[in-house]
């Protein structure tokens, strides 16, 4: 069957159309995205600007057009962290739903890890062992640890690239002060969880995933994202650190030039590097393997284990 996969996230609005069935690897045949910023359509008092839900509106209108055209039978739609956190969340979907008659379901923060092990769990297989999978969104990390096809432990962060550089790091480049004090917040917030994460055990694999984890892996030497999803690709603590203090002192233009680092992500790349090196020191980590297969694809491994319970009924 053909299964589309809309998300919100913080930054972007995108629509993933595979062709999925019980048993077999999902086939991507279509994708398309969205700029969209959400978390910038933020108001002092936490709720969505009117402007923002113009876009959010326009945006999943659209996405449900091109899901038609791509012959979806089914449409699996959901927000996360920017929806999920506004003062006006609610108020949002019942609009965007009366507007396009999709209804996104809210992820909380734990469901997003939950969701990623397993699509990383599936892709790597048994094989693995323990894993500990990273993943840096536009508004969260999360953070998933365990041995089966749910993790042991499984949380989330308010430690976003997106939300992290909107917050607390203006500036192009951002004063070394500001880069200090987001460092020194992003290791307490990390430091408060590490025993949750130790208590899952020594992991035998560690797995990264998001485009944060993409491109940084890429600066440092991993294969560019046309050679394919097989490709072994690597991210190592030592390149991390190698890296930080190169992207604080660089503008939004000179990181865009960097091979792999988009225009739109450039900004948020510094925040997200910030993250990924606090991850890795503090949870122990000296190398992790990049994962193609993230939230959106355990979605859709969801609902195939739920269409397959169906049919053994």
């Amino acid at each position: 069957m053909r299964l589309g996969v809309l998300d919100v996230g913080s930054n972007t609005v995108h629509l993933l159309v595979v062709d999925a069935h019980p048993g077999a690897h999902p086939l991507a045949a279509h994708s398309t995205r969205r700029l969209l910023r959400l978390a910038e359509h933020l108001t002092p008092d936490g709720a969505i600007d009117d402007s923002g839900v113009g876009a959010l509106t326009d945006a999943v209108s659209a996405a449900a057009a091109a899901a038609e055209d791509a012959g979806v039978e089914e449409l699996l739609a959901f927000a996360t962290s920017a929806v999920r956190e506004a003062a006006n969340g609610e108020a949002v979907l019942d609009h965007v739903e009366a507007r396009t008659g999709v209804r996104l379901q809210v992820l909380p923060g734990t469901a997003e890890a939950d969701l990623t092990f397993l699509a990383v769990r599936r892709w790597f297989g048994w094989s693995a062992g323990r894993l500990l999978v990273l993943d840096i969104g536009g508004g969260s990390l999360e953070i998933a640890a365990g041995l089966d096809e749910a993790p042991d432990v499984s949380f989330s962060l308010p430690l976003g690239a997106g939300r992290l550089t909107r917050d607390r790091l203006a500036g192009d480049p951002p004063a070394a002060g500001d880069v200090r004090d987001v460092r020194r917040y992003v290791r307490q917030q990390i430091a408060s969880r590490v025993r949750d994460v130790t208590r899952a055990g020594v992991p035998d694999r560690v797995v990264v995933t998001s485009k944060t984890f993409r491109s940084l892996a890429r600066l440092a030497g991993a294969a560019p994202a046309e050679e394919g999803p097989v490709v072994r690709r690597v991210l190592r603590r030592e390149d991390l650190s190698a890296w930080v203090p190169r992207l604080a002192g660089m503008t939004c233009k000179q990181r865009a030039d960097l091979p792999g680092v988009s225009v739109e992500r450039a900004p948020q790349l510094l925040a997200g590097a910030l993250v990924a090196e606090a991850a890795f020191e503090l949870l122990g980590v000296e190398e992790a393997l990049v994962g193609p297969w993230a939230l959106r694809e355990g979605i859709i491994l969801r609902r195939l284990d739920a269409i397959t319970a169906q049919g053994a009924n």
